[in-house]
């Protein structure tokens, strides 16, 4: 949702929903209702979405000096390996590696990047090197977060007093990654759209055959 807000391009729900989350936005005659149980199932997903769509947005829109402040942007991230650690013995599977579970914010920072690489058009960086410095720096960020943590951990994110699954330079990549996304869509609001560029044919000649195909000349039909 975040990579949306920050697009050059504003994305329409019926081309977002099919790449994103698999979700007919036109269903077939054989499934009226698409991916959702019924009309109701449909509008109620969509009103949440947009809540939180207008939460996302109005997040990084606010003039923010800290990362906890209660207006700033906090996306939805869970420490996996943080919840696995909290369960009971019996309940761990033995044989899982650290290693095979998301780090801290990988899941976050990969869904970003799919949504990136799903409209690279969008996201080809502006012909101002200044801009085209920041956004390349702010994507470096997020795309820091899609490797595994590996340094050793030390902050315990799920549980307060749990155990430590979390390195201290992930918490600090997450935190330069938030802002990446405030960069970011400082960019492409200041940019706006692409503007398609209007390639105009030449024009004839006033005795040169008419380019409607009329078979008059130029002088005599368009370009009366």
């Amino acid at each position: 949702m975040a990579a949306l807000a920050c697009c050059r391009r504003p994305i329409a729900a019926d081309e977002f929903l099919p790449v994103l989350l698999a979700i007919d936005a036109e269903p077939d005659p054989n499934e009226p209702h698409g991916s959702f149980a019924d009309d109701a199932q449909a509008e109620r997903f969509m009103a949440l979405w947009t809540q939180r769509w207008d939460e996302v947005v109005a997040s990084l829109d606010a003039e923010v000096q800290a990362l906890d402040d209660e207006r700033a942007y906090g996306p939805e991230v869970l420490d996996m390996r943080g919840l696995l650690a909290s369960l009971p013995p019996e309940e761990r599977e033995a044989d899982v590696d650290d290693s095979e579970i998301p780090s801290f914010a990988q899941v976050w920072a990969l869904g970003f990047m799919y949504a990136v690489e799903s409209w690279a058009e969008e996201w080809t960086p502006p012909r101002d090197r200044d801009a085209a410095k920041v956004l390349d720096e702010a994507m470096t960020r997020i795309v820091a977060l899609t490797e595994d943590d590996t340094d050793p951990p030390e902050i315990a994110m799920y549980e307060e007093d749990g155990e430590p699954t979390v390195s201290r330079n992930r918490l600090e990549a997450f935190g330069e990654a938030i802002w990446a996304v405030y960069d970011m869509r400082a960019v492409w609001r200041q940019f706006g759209p692409r503007v398609e560029q209007v390639r105009r044919l030449p024009t004839p000649g006033r005795n040169d055959p008419c380019s409607c195909g009329s078979g008059k000349k130029y002088k005599k039909c368009c370009g009366a």
